[in-house]
C-alpha cells in the first residue's frame, strides 16, 4: 500500500525570471502593505517594488532591519511596528529569515497569540491577512513551505514552528533576484537546499510524490552549483539552482528533514553559523551514520546522477561526492573549522536529540551518544566510519 499523504503549497507559484514583476496580480486596490525584506535589498525595494504597489493605490510600509537567524523576542518588536498600520498584506522579499519573518509577522499581526505561543507544530490559529513571498536565495525553500525558524538566544537551540497558516497565498521564484548573492551564500544555501532533498528522500516517511521533488531537486543542485558559485550571472544555472531550491522546499511541507537539520540548530543557535553552512558540513556525516539504513537509496541517487561505477561501493561514492562539493565551493567542511570545540559536543548532542520533530524523521535512530559520534567525526573530519560504530 502506499502511504497516504497530504500536499499542502501556495494557492499560485510563479515561476521565471523577471517574474517579479506579477506581484501586482497578487495585490488588490488601495491595499495596507507591509513590506519586509534584507536590510541591503531596501534602496532596490523602493525603486523597483514599491512604485508598482502605490500606482495600484497600496500603502506600503517597509521593515527592513530583520536580524540574521531571527531571535524570537525580535518578531515580537517587528509585530509591535506593522500593526500600528493594520496590514491586510505582508510582503518577504530576501533570504530565509526574511521571509520566516514575514511569515510570522502575517500570521501574528492581528492575533492575540505571539511567538512563544506558536513554537511547535499546529499551535498557530489562524491567519487573516494576504502573504506573498519573493525568495532571494535558492536555498531555503521557506517561500513555499508551513514552516518557520526561530532562535532562542536563552537555549542557545532553533525552534520550529509549522502551520499549514504560514503557507503563503502566492509564492513568486525570480532568479534573477539571486544574481547579487556572493558565492559563499551561494554556496552555502544552495547545499541547504541539497539537504532538504536528501534528507526527505532518505526520510523514514518518504513518499513517492516527494521523491519526484526531492531526485530532481539533488540532480539539478549537484549539476550546477559550481557554476552558480563561480559565476553569479550564469543565468541557467542561477534558474536551475532557483528550481533545485524550489523542490526541496516542496519537500519540506508533507516530509521534512532529519538529523542533520536536528543537529544543526545548536551549531547555529549557540555559534551564529550561518544555517546553510551548519547543514553542509553535517550533511556527509549524517550520511555516513545513515548507510546502513539507506544505502540503497544513495546508489539509487548515484545511478540518476549518472556513473561509470556499479556495486555497493556507489553509495560510499556518493556521500565523499557531496561532500567535495562543499570543499570545491569553498564552504568549511568539519565543525574545527567553525572554531567549534571537542568540549562543546556534550551539550550540542543533548540539545540536537530533543529536536524529536526532526530526529524521528531520521531513517536511523540517533541516540545522544550517535549525536555526539556523529558531532566528533565532523569535527575530526573522519568520514569512512562505515557503520558509524568505529567499525568498517
Amino acid at each position: 500500500m502506499i502511504a497516504n499523504i497530504r500536499l499542502q503549497m501556495p494557492g499560485c507559484i510563479d515561476f521565471g525570471a523577471g517574474r517579479r514583476s506579477s506581484i501586482i496580480d497578487y495585490i488588490g486596490t488601495s491595499e495596507r502593505i507591509c513590506l519586509v525584506c534584507d536590510p541591503f535589498l531596501r534602496n532596490r525595494v523602493a525603486d523597483d517594488i514599491v512604485p508598482a504597489l502605490s500606482d495600484k493605490g497600496a500603502e506600503v510600509v517597509i521593515i527592513s532591519d530583520v536580524i540574521p537567524e531571527l531571535p524570537v523576542d525580535y518578531i515580537g518588536a517587528v509585530v509591535d511596528t506593522a500593526s500600528r498600520h493594520k496590514p491586510d498584506t505582508v510582503i518577504g522579499i530576501g533570504g530565509g529569515s526574511t521571509i520566516d519573518c514575514a511569515k510570522l509577522l502575517a500570521v501574528l499581526v492581528k492575533s492575540s497569540q505571539n511567538t512563544y505561543d506558536v513554537i511547535n507544530t499546529g499551535t498557530v490559529g489562524e491567519r487573516t491577512v494576504k502573504l506573498v513571498t519573493l525568495p532571494t536565495t535558492a536555498g531555503t525553500g521557506s517561500e513555499v513551505t508551513p514552516i518557520a525558524v526561530v532562535t532562542d538566544d536563552e537555549k542557545k537551540v532553533k525552534k520550529g514552528i509549522v502551520s499549514p497558516c504560514l503557507i503563503p497565498d502566492a509564492a513568486i521564484i525570480d532568479a534573477e533576484l539571486t544574481v547579487s548573492m556572493p558565492p559563499h551564500v551561494t554556496a552555502a544555501t544552495g547545499v541547504d537546499a541539497l539537504t532538504h532533498c536528501i534528507e526527505a528522500y532518505t526520510n523514514r516517511y518518504a513518499h513517492p510524490v516527494v521523491d519526484g521533488f526531492a531526485r530532481e531537486g539533488i540532480r539539478l543542485i549537484m549539476n550546477f552549483i559550481e557554476r552558480a558559485v563561480n559565476d553569479g550571472a550564469d543565468m541557467e544555472a542561477r534558474s536551475s539552482m532557483s528550481l533545485g531550491s524550489l523542490y526541496g522546499g516542496l519537500c519540506l511541507g508533507p516530509v521534512n528533514t532529519a538529523a542533520v537539520h536536528a543537529l544543526a540548530y545548536p551549531v547555529g543557535g549557540e555559534f551564529k553559523v550561518p544555517h546553510g553552512v551548519a547543514n553542509s558540513v553535517l550533511l556527509p556525516y549524517v550520511m555516513q551514520f545513515n548507510l546502513s539504513s539507506c544505502g540503497d537509496k544513495y546508489v539509487s541517487l548515484a545511478r540518476f546522477l549518472g556513473t561509470e561505477h556499479g556495486g555497493e561501493e556507489l553509495a560510499q561514492d556518493f556521500i565523499h561526492r557531496v561532500r567535495e562539493i562543499s570543499r570545491r565551493c569553498g564552504i568549511p567542511v568539519t565543525l574545527k573549522e567553525l572554531g567549534i570545540t571537542e568540549s562543546d559536543i556534550p551539550w550540542m548532542a543533548n540539545a540536537a536529540v530533543g529536536v524529536t520533530r526532526l530526529m524521528n524523521n531520521n531513517p536511523r535512530p540517533v541516540t545522544e551518544d550517535d549525536a555526539e559520534r556523529i558531532y566528533r567525526n565532523a569535527y575530526r573530519g573522519i568520514l569512512d566510519d562505515i557503520h558509524g560504530d568505529g567499525k568498517k
